[in-house]
């Protein structure tokens, strides 16, 4: 009996490795026919993977939440509203001029920084290989990343929060005490270069990592933090609850992940709510706001 399920574990396991070899055969030759498409020319495939297809998905994922924030549709969305009454519908002056800053920031601020990143990437040599980087490597080079971001994002951001810095700079980010998804690079120039920009940027600089790598990374980034802002808890996606509360009070919940917030004791208002309970994945159907409502309000 032993024999026989170390035969069958031996071949679960040789279907897993050439499932994963074939995938890894499909992402090389994909990757190689796009390289020779464009000739190799490294700034038009830099151009194409840092700047193009994050902001595509970045565009295509907030329109649909916009959509849902003008109009209250589809039900489907906007019945995941995590502040109740609040942007229903958004207000489109506001919005308008959401979205004109965020297209500011991307093309005189995010693009200018590409271009510096093109050439120390270039420097680092090994961004535009014809061979690309390992799945496993890239899950190692991702949890990197995201260790770099918290820790500059949480520094860069509650530094943003000093008396001075918050009049001047993060003031204008706060406008939305109730965020959407769009509202998520809303933000001061300097603000935009500090703490949405750099601590992106950064990690994959340190690594040296191959553009598809970098492309997947801005793109997640981009996705992940309109989630955080966009003010509807939908299920199976992240919880944006934390950065929600955020916008809500200002002085607690600083970070992205929450580690460096739970360490310096900036979530602890945060862990007494109803919004810490809400701060899960939703794996029904039932909005979180429905099966985990608000106590009642006490009467003055």
């Amino acid at each position: 009996m032993m024999k026989r399920w170390t035969t069958k574990n031996t071949y679960s396991h040789r279907n897993v490795q050439n499932l994963w070899d074939a995938l890894g055969h499909f992402w090389q030759t994909t990757w190689l026919k796009l390289y020779y498409l464009f000739e190799g020319k490294e700034w038009t495939i830099f151009f194409l993977g840092a700047a193009l297809v994050p902001s595509l998905a970045f565009w295509c994922f907030n329109g649909i939440l916009m959509v849902a924030d003008v109009t209250g549709k589809p039900t489907f969305i906007t019945r995941y509203r995590i502040q109740l009454g609040k942007n229903d519908p958004v207000d489109t002056k506001k919005l308008r001029q959401a979205i004109y800053t965020a297209l500011c920031n991307q093309f005189f601020i995010s693009f200018p920084m590409l271009v510096l990143m093109f050439y120390v990437m270039k420097w680092r040599g090994n961004t535009f290989s014809k061979e690309l980087p390992t799945f496993r490597w890239f899950l190692v080079e991702l949890s990197i990343f995201t260790l770099i971001e918290e820790i500059l994002f949480y520094y860069t951001h509650r530094l943003a929060h000093l008396p001075l810095l918050y009049k001047h700079i993060h003031k204008k980010h706060h406008e939305w005490t109730a965020p959407i998804g769009v509202v998520s690079i809303y933000a001061h120039p300097v603000e935009h270069i500090l703490s949405n920009t750099l601590p992106v940027m950064t990690g994959p600089m340190i690594m040296g990592s191959h553009i598809v790598s970098i492309g997947a990374w801005f793109s997640l980034a981009l996705i992940t933090t309109s989630i955080s802002h966009c003010g509807y808890h939908l299920p199976f996606l992240p919880s944006p609850e934390f950065h929600d509360f955020h916008h809500l009070k200002f002085n607690q919940c600083y970070g992205v992940l929450g580690v460096l917030d739970y360490l310096h004791g900036t979530d602890t208002v945060f862990r007494q709510t109803k919004a810490y309970e809400r701060h899960r994945v939703l794996l029904s159907f039932t909005p979180l706001s429905e099966s985990i409502p608000e106590a009642p309000k006490r009467a003055e």
